[in-house]
């Protein structure tokens, strides 16, 4: 570390070189997230919540356990056909998986992504758009059960 005088409206400085770029490069290597390693958590958490075990999804898959659990630890690059058996296995669909990861990821990188519609929108139209989208979403799951 080097001390360089810095100048701020007409007032000297010192100010250590080099620890402010190791910080920045240190904040975004915890930044990175691995893709993988989201998908794995995902599909973890969701096994664990239907407290089922890697031997029955890895069956009804037909992924080998090893294989679905190298998936989980995020050592595997799962393919797109895999993800879609697994969600399968899991009675989860692929796009609701996608999402979770989605968000996490958004989180881990420190993006805020609303899920709500804006309260300008609601109180400009009067009623709450949220409760007549999923008014909405349950018509269309249910006429599409038929």
């Amino acid at each position: 570390m080097v001390k360089q005088p810095v100048s701020v409206n007409g007032v000297v400085r010192w100010r250590d070189v080099g620890l402010a770029d190791e910080a920045k490069h240190q904040q975004k290597e915890r930044k990175m997230v691995v893709l993988r390693h989201e998908i794995g958590d995902v599909l973890r958490d969701v096994r664990q919540r239907q407290g089922r075990t890697l031997r029955e999804v890895s069956h009804n898959a037909r992924v080998s356990l090893g294989y679905l659990s190298e998936v989980e630890r995020g050592q595997k690059e799962a393919s797109s056909e895999l993800l879609g058996s697994i969600c399968s296995a899991l009675d989860v669909p692929l796009s609701l998986m996608l999402r979770e990861v989605s968000d996490r990821l958004a989180i881990a990188e420190g993006v805020a992504v609303p899920d709500t519609v804006p309260q300008e929108f609601a109180a400009r139209y009067g009623r709450d758009l949220n409760e007549e989208l999923s008014d909405e979403l349950r018509k269309g799951l249910m006429s599409s059960a038929y």
